[in-house]
């Protein structure tokens, strides 16, 4: 695979759509929604991130080294430490750190490292601390959402509403299909794969 990719330039109105979609479908939920600061449940385990994700996440490390130094250091710490637990039982390419595309490979992954914790996460603070630069599942993890396998929605988000009150609060985030354009246009240029956090930051995380 080519050398990383550069953030693209579109992907910040996307971000904007998306927050604007949360902030709107946050109003919407009141107290049904239970995400607040410091609520970690969705910071376990390891998921698929695409390389528009990846992208995103190692533009934000950057800005943190500027920006706050010692926090940056912290989170290419646990990075490191994330990717020596993860390094032999990963499903795929861990020179790469692409996720494999076989049958096998992806039910490997459905049971890999279910009790990693994100190392963006600062476990002291339960804050994120990447959060302006979080991949897209985790921009629209809590509220209800529609997918190809109907509304999914936080197990700790909407205990006992009606499904109409979920439906009613069902967040529309890239109605566009910005992201999918998106990845789409890295793929042509040589980028292309699934990953995980803590591979996405490993080519940023080889500096002290």
């Amino acid at each position: 695979m080519p050398s990383q990719p550069p953030r693209p330039t579109a992907d910040r109105k996307l971000v904007q759509i998306v927050d604007s979609a949360l902030a709107d479908v946050v109003a919407r939920s009141g107290e049904w929604l239970a995400c607040r600061p410091g609520c970690t449940q969705c910071c376990v385990g390891v998921f698929a991130i695409n390389q528009l994700d990846a992208a995103r996440l190692r533009e934000g490390l950057r800005e943190l080294e500027q920006e706050d130094p010692a926090r940056a250091r912290r989170v290419k710490q646990r990075t490191r430490q994330s990717q020596s637990r993860l390094r032999d039982e990963f499903p795929g390419n861990s020179e790469t750190g692409l996720l494999g595309e076989s049958e096998d490979e992806h039910a490997r992954f459905e049971e890999f490292a279910n009790n990693e914790i994100c190392p963006a996460l600062d476990p002291h603070t339960g804050y994120c601390d990447l959060y302006a630069w979080r991949p897209m599942t985790c921009r629209v993890f809590g509220p209800p959402v529609q997918t190809e396998n109907g509304i999914g929605v936080c197990e700790l988000c909407f205990q006992g509403a009606t499904e109409g009150q979920i439906a009613a609060a069902v967040m529309s985030a890239d109605p566009d299909g910005i992201e999918s354009k998106l990845v789409a246009q890295l793929k042509s240029k040589g980028y292309s794969g699934d990953t995980i956090v803590a591979f996405a930051l490993a080519e940023d995380c080889k500096s002290k």
